[in-house]
């Protein structure tokens, strides 16, 4: 027998029978549709912020590392934040500036109680680690959730699209599989839409958690160095 004929003969029923995702989705009931849409969508705007968030955690990277750079290479703290006030600071660079200001407003304003500015200046940078960190991690939750929902979700389409197929063949009182097989297919796409959802929002959920967590201990070991600073210069102050 020619292949080719055996292999047509294989494709022909598939492509007879409409197994194409459109054709699967077009044929599904109206609550499988509404699954698929739902999944659909959580998956683009689950890359969305994927993609929004790969370029915000570089960037916070790249910047930490570059004001590390500038803070010890020697040059002076007051010509520092005079540089870095006149624009816009993330992370690193915009804990330095809050607990510069802070410092600044103190001094210059003769406060007397030179103990109060230590406190005062750590509160500061507690705040700023705290905003920073929550500018990085807004709608990580939201990766969260499809990672978690998005299964169970599909989960459901797919068993409401084997409950049509069994009522398909309780209609026909047919149980040979070309009335059985496309209420299966579009259920089990649901499971595919499901896990096509979740499986990139749990990896990259993890990828930026850990991100994350490795931004808050620098923030917070530069915040207790700089910390140690200004008491310097209060006990020389003093």
């Amino acid at each position: 027998m020619n292949p080719a004929d055996v292999a047509q003969g294989v494709v022909a029923p598939v492509n007879a029978a409409g197994f194409s995702f459109i054709e699967l989705f077009m044929q599904a009931s109206i609550v499988v549709k509404i699954v698929m849409t739902g999944l659909g969508l959580a998956s683009v705007w689950s890359w969305a912020i994927i993609f929004e968030k790969l370029l915000a955690f570089r960037r916070a990277r790249v910047e930490s590392d570059r004001f590390e750079q500038l803070f010890w290479s020697g040059q002076s703290l007051d010509e520092l934040y005079a540089n870095l006030s006149r624009g816009r600071t993330i992370t690193m660079a915009a804990l330095f500036v809050a607990a510069m200001r802070e410092w600044k407003r103190s001094v210059e304003g003769n406060i007397r109680a030179l103990g109060g500015i230590q406190l005062r200046v750590e509160k500061v940078m507690d705040v700023t680690i705290s905003r920073e960190m929550e500018r990085l991690d807004r709608r990580l939750l939201f990766l969260a959730t499809v990672g978690s929902t998005a299964p169970f979700v599909g989960l459901f389409g797919t068993v409401w699209g084997i409950m049509t197929s069994f009522q398909s063949i309780a209609v026909s009182k047919n149980t040979s599989l070309a009335v059985v097989a496309p209420g299966i297919a579009e259920a089990l796409f649901a499971t595919a839409l499901g896990l096509m959802a979740a499986i990139p929002a749990v990896v990259f959920y993890n990828k930026f958690s850990a991100d994350s967590s490795a931004i808050s201990q620098r923030l917070y070991a530069f915040s207790d160095e700089f910390a140690a600073i200004v008491s310097r210069q209060i006990d020389v102050r003093t």
